[in-house]
């Protein structure tokens, strides 16, 4: 590690990585100037006038920028997004300029370069998240990776899509189904961005009479693909959650790729669970995630790493139908998005990451097993052992009534004391949330409202590694 490091022969590359650092550490510097002299700001820099005639240097144009990132805050708490990037996050940052430069080589280099990036990138991935021969998409918005696995699994399905396009879509109506616990908002876009009806999604209901309130029902869903099968529809698709979007916790995974597997049905997994297939013990709900056709990573926040991209792993043997449905590409600027995950990643090392990873989870755990000792709280978790992410909520027995936190609250006709019990509980449990965040706004803890539970806080490390 300690030999003498050989200088960079190209010398943009060389002027682009003292530029960024540069430019970073004027921003932090002159932020902290700007708060050290309690928001004494440079109006004049604010207001738009025409285009300067004669050009203005570096410095102006970053101390524009900076006025404009920071000018207007009154608030302290956000002034400390910048400082908090560090090294990791100028590789990250480093990656979008180190593409714009790359872009500009001749045709075969640039080839060799973006393969090259792209290969090295989608294999360490697959063996970091144990998914074995997998292919990788690169993407910026989260869900449309997912939106691509749906227009491949229509191109696998139909044969004669590219030719007949909707029409034999509308005489065999696609399903695609989603759990009553996915991220809000997911079916919409799905739909919007695949150009279908919305009676194209089927909810499936959680379990409410036995398990976990927020994993999806085995039995019903098989029911619901029967009942579409009969109807003379094609069950095209499943998304299942190795951890929801709300409180963390992982579907029956096993048994729905088994049922995936009997109908035909394309199985894609998303969650913040995901991210403990890098770790040396994986529960056996999250390992069964390898085996499904896709999954969808989010290695920015788990890692702590800016404006990197989110990644889908997949499966799929054919390259002219991944083409058509845009999860690979010719473009060498499409490969290029891979860039400040390859960066990182060689950054961090293999064992960075991973002591990520396993630095969130012991989050969790310690906190589960502080809040276990601490009368008057319920914790959430289905997976005790390796869920990374904590839900937990204050509750009170009032003398008389029902202990069970959980009572559903009366009608709302006649506020029973259950139903002002839960009132208050609710109440309670936002305030102590809000006072949790101002004491700690590392800790990223949001407060949610849960439709059986209540008002709860969660605690989610692998989201707010930075």
């Amino acid at each position: 590690m300690d030999a003498p490091r050989e200088k960079i022969a190209d010398p943009t590359l060389a002027e682009m990585g003292k530029n960024l650092k540069e430019a970073m550490k004027m921003l932090e510097d002159s932020q902290r100037r700007s708060e050290e002299e309690n928001g004494k700001k440079l109006v004049s820099g604010d207001i738009p006038g025409p285009l300067q005639g004669s050009g203005q240097d570096m410095v102006s144009i970053l101390q524009l920028v900076q006025n404009l990132m920071h000018g207007d805050e009154d608030e302290e708490p956000q002034s400390t997004r910048v400082q908090n990037i560090g090294e990791q996050g100028h590789i990250a940052l480093l990656g979008h300029s180190l593409g714009a430069y790359i872009s500009t080589l001749d045709k075969e280099k640039l080839r060799k370069l973006t393969t090259r990036i792209l290969s090295d990138t989608t294999l360490w991935l697959c063996r970091i998240f144990r998914y074995e021969n997998g292919c990788a998409y690169f993407h910026e918005e989260e869900r449309e990776g997912l939106a691509k696995i749906c227009r491949l699994a229509i191109h696998s399905r139909y044969e004669d899509f590219v030719v007949d396009g909707f029409n034999v879509l509308y005489n065999k109506k696609p399903v695609i189904y989603l759990s009553a616990a996915a991220r809000p908002g997911l079916g919409q876009y799905l739909c919007n961005q695949l150009g279908l009806p919305f009676p194209c999604l089927c909810r499936v209901p959680c379990n409410t009479m036995f398990g976990s309130q927020h994993q999806m029902d085995v039995a019903f869903l098989e029911k619901l693909i029967k009942d579409d099968i009969e109807r003379g529809r094609l069950p095209l698709l499943l998304v299942a959650n190795a951890g929801t979007a709300a409180v963390g916790h992982t579907d029956k995974i096993g048994r729905l790729k088994e049922l995936c597997e009997q109908y035909g049905i394309w199985l894609h997994v998303e969650g913040v669970n995901l991210a403990t297939l890098a770790l040396g013990y994986v529960s056996s709900s999250v390992l069964a995630a390898t085996k499904c056709h896709s999954m969808t990573l989010t290695p920015g926040p788990w890692l702590g790493l800016p404006a990197v991209p989110a990644v889908t792993l997949y499966k799929h043997d054919d390259p002219a139908l991944t083409l058509v449905a845009g999860l690979t590409s010719n473009k060498p600027a499409d490969k290029l998005r891979a860039l400040p995950l390859w960066l990182s990643l060689q950054y961090l090392g293999l064992d960075g990451i991973v002591e990520r990873i396993k630095h969130a989870c012991q989050l969790s755990q310690r906190l589960q097993e502080s809040l276990k000792k601490v009368d008057h709280i319920k914790i959430l978790v289905e997976d005790e052992l390796s869920s990374p992410v904590v839900v937990f909520r204050f509750f009170q027995e009032l003398p008389g009534s029902d202990p069970d936190p959980d009572a559903v609250p009366a009608p709302s006709g006649a506020p029973s004391a259950v139903g002002r019990e839960r009132h208050s509980c609710d109440a309670l449990n936002r305030w102590l949330g809000e006072q949790l965040k101002q004491m700690v706004p590392a800790s990223g803890l949001t407060v949610m409202d849960l439709e059986v539970e209540g008002t709860c806080v969660r605690f989610s490390p692998l989201m707010t590694a930075a």
